[in-house]
């Protein structure tokens, strides 16, 4: 396996980083940077926001080889490092970004100063189902999947009273490479890391929408408690109307849920 490579957009105002805490915020499957535009911007003047896009969304180049969570987890840190080399910071990530969270937590906690996993889960839908996935959207492009994708990501009524930017976010999918969405969804067929939370470390918040079918509650409450159970320090939320896109559909909760976890995180001296 080849670790892909990833490209980051920056969401805060233009300026030179490291004299404010590094946000990176990662995405969900079929998904690009737009879906943390408006959160990242609501923390914009406290944090650097750094959002990023899955191999073969958005800016982020085209995958050419299989990978894993863990790999996407790799290209990460080395995304970091090419902005800010070495730097520790804090990091929310969506459905298949918010795995790769849990990755970062369990391979490379030393580099995180706190984890915020949003509608996302250790553990997420079957093999087979993924693997079936892959082979329908390799086949047939990802247009095949914008109907079914509307359903699961959005609460009821968004789309109705988010007609454009629900419609913007849809046609990221579209445009996604349909090679790399498939690799994404094998990556997602390999992915079980509910016997490794226990290792996590660094304050965890576990993001769960009460609408999402994908990544219901009680994934997040597996997170925290996993997490606790291990001696971490973690805690679970919910948010009502919300399915599978949290930062999205309710921007300004989901940046005021970060905004807690990080100042309280800042405080006790994360950064030394």
């Amino acid at each position: 396996m080849a670790r892909p490579t990833v490209k980051a957009v920056l969401l805060s105002p233009p300026r030179p980083l490291g004299d404010k805490p590094l946000l990176v915020v990662g995405p969900s499957l079929g998904t690009s940077t737009f879906l943390w535009t408006q959160a990242g911007g609501l923390l914009g003047a406290e944090l650097d926001v750094v959002a990023w896009d899955l191999p073969g969304h958005g800016i982020s180049p085209a995958a050419v080889e299989p990978f894993s969570v863990a790999e996407l987890a790799d290209a990460v840190v080395e995304l970091v490092d090419s902005i800010a080399p070495g730097a520790r910071f804090h990091y929310a990530g969506v459905s298949l970004g918010g795995a790769t969270g849990l990755q970062l937590g369990i391979k490379h906690g030393e580099r995180l100063k706190s984890l915020s996993v949003q509608c996302s889960g250790a553990k997420l839908g079957t093999p087979e189902g993924w693997l079936e996935r892959a082979e329908t959207v390799r086949t047939q492009g990802t247009p095949v999947m914008i109907q079914g994708s509307a359903q699961r990501w959005f609460g009821p009524g968004y789309m109705e009273r988010e007609p454009e930017r629900s419609s913007r976010l849809l046609h990221a999918l579209r445009d996604a490479d349909r090679f790399s969405y498939a690799f994404c969804c094998e990556a997602l067929a390999d992915f079980d890391v509910r016997d490794e939370l226990g290792s996590i470390r660094v304050p965890t918040q576990a993001v769960a929408g009460a609408e999402d079918i994908v990544a219901p509650p009680s994934f997040a409450e597996e997170i925290a408690a996993r997490i606790t159970a291990g001696g971490g320090t973690a805690n679970a939320v919910t948010l009502g109307g919300v399915a599978h896109l949290a930062p999205f559909e309710a921007p300004a909760h989901a940046a005021e849920l970060l905004r807690s976890l990080i100042t309280w995180t800042e405080s006790r001296g994360a950064d030394k």
